[in-house]
């Protein structure tokens, strides 16, 4: 796992160049969001259970199928692990806050989450939603917390739903 600086310094130097103006740049936006992202990634870790929580029963109003006979969290074993996936995909999300970098997510989580829950019968397309959900909660609650930039939080959620989302051609 890598963070976003030794990710910038990793790149530059495999091509063997001085950092640029934008390697400045994203370095300075790194350290000028830093304690924000900290702030953050505290305000969440004491709220995550909460969090997951309010996420999961959002989704099951939102999607009651999935909770009906045949849905994907039908039966008290699927329901819970809906719920520890969404717990995965918040933590996840917050270390990606503070690394400045989604890397990890790929690493972690994403790589071959799709043929998982392809194998597994999960529907994805509900999974997508509640990742939505959760970045909505989130970002109240950072909000809530006195962050006023929360822009950051929108990239791990973000990067999760779009490479779950694609589709296949």
């Amino acid at each position: 796992m890598q963070d976003a600086i030794t990710t910038l310094i990793k790149n530059y130097d495999s091509t063997g160049r001085y950092f640029d103006r934008d390697a400045i740049d994203r370095l300075k936006s790194y350290f000028e969001t830093g304690t924000a992202r900290v702030q953050a990634a505290a305000a969440i870790n004491g709220q995550a259970a909460e969090i997951v929580k309010e996420a999961g029963s959002r989704l099951f109003d939102e999607q009651p199928e999935l909770i009906r006979p045949g849905g994907s969290g039908y039966t008290t074993r699927r329901y819970a692990a809906c719920l520890r996936d969404m717990d995965y995909y918040l933590r996840y999300a917050t270390y990606a806050w503070v690394a400045g970098d989604t890397d990890v997510l790929d690493e972690r989580v994403l790589a071959g989450l799709r043929e998982t829950y392809n194998s597994l019968n999960v529907a994805i397309g509900p999974t997508v939603i509640g990742i939505g959900i959760l970045k909505d909660i989130v970002k109240t609650k950072v909000s809530e917390a006195g962050i006023e930039d929360t822009s950051f939080i929108d990239e791990p959620f973000d990067r999760m739903i779009s490479v779950l989302g694609e589709k296949d051609i």
